[in-house]
């Protein structure tokens, strides 16, 4: 018979390497309960925020001022703040968001009214160098292409000029649009890598006269669309092109969520002009 020496101990180190893998698998299993649990109670905080800040948006669309803080309930506020798009040399289209693909956005000439008899006057006609810049992709063909239709003339009798410009030198041999000019434009931290040019003369912008309405469609792909409008000192400033609101919801466990707004006027004055009229 064996006699083993120097066993003793051995059951106890058993027990407690059992009792150590089982304390590991414990904690492990607590720490990702409380991790799971944290991350829902996240969740519907955020949703909350949101939802706040979506009501923020609608108050604001509905009373048209600023709201300094706006209690929903005990668990959750919002604050919102309304700048007007207006007197500026440049700026994105849309609110500084992207313009949707086949989406038209309006760049006013005239200052938009809610009395017709006020709308697009004559004497409010705007003459000047307008250029519109797109393209943030440094590859011609991920960028969109531009259809943009000026409404210009009189009241009794408005004109559509139609252009279409494309970066993209495989789309232009088939769709043969204008090709527009390369250039690096940085409005609003976005950089823009081409810009529109008068079709006769590619040296030059776009000129206008007495202009009520732009009408901008990308094409292809979605796209920043930044406008210039004071190209040189005879042009004048572009008149408001509507509201951009920013409203923020704010939970009592200090999540916060914010949203950014264009609110635009109304996509086609009627009153005046048929749809027809922006498809020469």
């Amino acid at each position: 018979m064996f006699v083993f020496l120097n066993q003793k101990g051995q059951a106890l180190l058993i027990v407690v390497l059992v009792m150590v893998v089982a304390l590991t698998v414990g904690l492990s299993v607590v720490s990702r309960s409380i991790t799971n649990l944290k991350n829902t109670q996240q969740q519907v905080s955020s949703q909350q925020a949101l939802s706040a800040a979506e009501a923020g948006v609608e108050q604001a669309i509905k009373n048209g001022t600023n709201v300094a803080t706006s209690y929903i309930s005990a668990q959750t506020s919002y604050q919102t703040s309304i700048s007007t798009v207006s007197g500026m040399t440049s700026f994105l289209l849309n609110g500084n968001n992207q313009v949707t693909k086949d989406d038209a956005m309006y760049i006013w000439l005239a200052p938009y009214s809610t009395d017709p008899t006020k709308l697009f006057r004559d004497q409010d006609r705007w003459s000047g160098y307008l250029d519109l810049y797109w393209g943030d992709s440094t590859t011609a063909c991920n960028n969109a292409a531009l259809e943009i239709a000026v409404i210009s003339g009189s009241r009794a009798a408005p004109l559509a000029t139609r252009y279409v410009f494309d970066p993209c030198d495989n789309r232009r041999t088939s769709n043969n649009f204008y090709q527009p000019a390369s250039v690096n434009e940085s409005i609003s931290n976005i950089t823009l890598h081409y810009n529109t040019v008068d079709p006769s003369n590619p040296a030059q912008s776009i000129h206008i006269t007495n202009g009520f309405l732009v009408r901008v469609v990308p094409l292809y792909a979605d796209s920043y669309i930044g406008v210039l409008g004071t190209n040189d000192s005879t042009s004048p400033v572009l008149p408001p092109q509507g509201n951009i609101i920013v409203s923020t919801g704010t939970t009592n466990t200090n999540i916060v969520r914010k949203l950014n707004v264009f609110q635009g006027y109304p996509e086609l004055p009627a009153e005046l002009f048929p749809f027809m009229i922006f498809w020469p």
